[in-house]
């Protein structure tokens, strides 16, 4: 499971998608993911997921490897799913046992949340799949800087960012690594109840802790040495400008937004079956 997780990763590909200035990259993951709130219908779900799977062919990030990330959500999808199904009333009753019903209604949410969730997590990891984390601080600053005026360190801010994503593969391999050294001395991580395993957990978060702590001790002992001063009057070596190509990205999500937006909540279904 814990190879699994591939969120703050990047994989490395000659896409168009990778070439894209990381302020485009972050600005359209941002409408997507609420242009995923705007509508709540089949044809709107429709549009959504074609212009998925069209982004996911264009990044050229295999389909397997971010179907691969959502493998460490099932267990928040399925109790997603389970909360939206028993929980939500009205339409008509489709299943009653006991103090579980099941409604029309409560059978359409639970299916339009999970697909939302899957999308959410599928579009926001295409962002780091597609981008390096130097190129995303560099985005985020730049998005930022506004906010300097009224004296935000977003120079501080987006740096912070970029090492908290740094440090998720890395400490992910560092649990792997202290996870497979228990059980090489006979910790046993997977048989028993919940609070058995919960308790077998400890072996496995103090080392882990200590690591981060360390790892973190060291960076900052190193960023020390190199007479880092925070972001003022500091300069970039790759400057970020924008070209044609990010122009037209900017004009196809405000196209795709428009368009999920009206097929969405404007145009009946009966319409797309005939």
């Amino acid at each position: 499971m814990i190879r699994d997780i591939t969120i703050g990763q990047y994989y490395p590909a000659q896409s168009i998608l990778h070439r894209l200035d990381p302020r485009v990259k972050l600005v359209g993951t941002l409408l997507y993911l609420i242009s995923l709130f705007l509508f709540n219908s089949i044809p709107g779900y429709l549009v959504a997921t074609i212009f998925l799977v069209a982004i996911i062919r264009m990044s050229k990030v295999p389909f397997s490897y971010i179907m691969k990330g959502m493998k460490p959500i099932i267990m928040l999808l399925m109790i997603t799913v389970l909360f939206n199904l028993f929980l939500t009333r009205g339409g008509e009753t489709l299943f009653h046992a006991w103090i579980f019903t099941i409604t029309e209604e409560g059978l359409r949410t639970a299916v339009f949340m999970a697909i939302r969730l899957i999308y959410l997590i599928a579009g926001s990891s295409l962002m780091t799949f597609t981008t390096t984390p130097n190129a995303l601080t560099d985005g985020i600053e730049s998005l930022l800087h506004p906010l300097n005026r009224i004296h935000v360190p977003v120079h501080e801010v987006a740096m912070m960012m970029s090492i908290a994503l740094r440090f998720i593969p890395i400490l992910l391999e560092e649990t792997d690594k202290i996870m497979k050294a228990q059980i090489a001395r006979g910790a046993d991580l997977e048989s028993g109840n919940i609070i058995q395993r919960v308790k077998s957990m400890i072996p496995i978060l103090v080392p882990l802790f200590v690591s981060a702590f360390r790892r973190a001790n060291d960076l900052a002992m190193a960023m020390e040495a190199r007479c880092y001063r925070g972001g003022e009057g500091r300069t970039k070596m790759k400057p970020l400008r924008y070209k044609s190509r990010d122009r037209m990205a900017y004009i196809v999500m405000i196209v795709y937004v428009v368009a999920v937006v009206v097929i969405g909540r404007y145009v009946p279904f009966h319409i797309w079956i005939f």
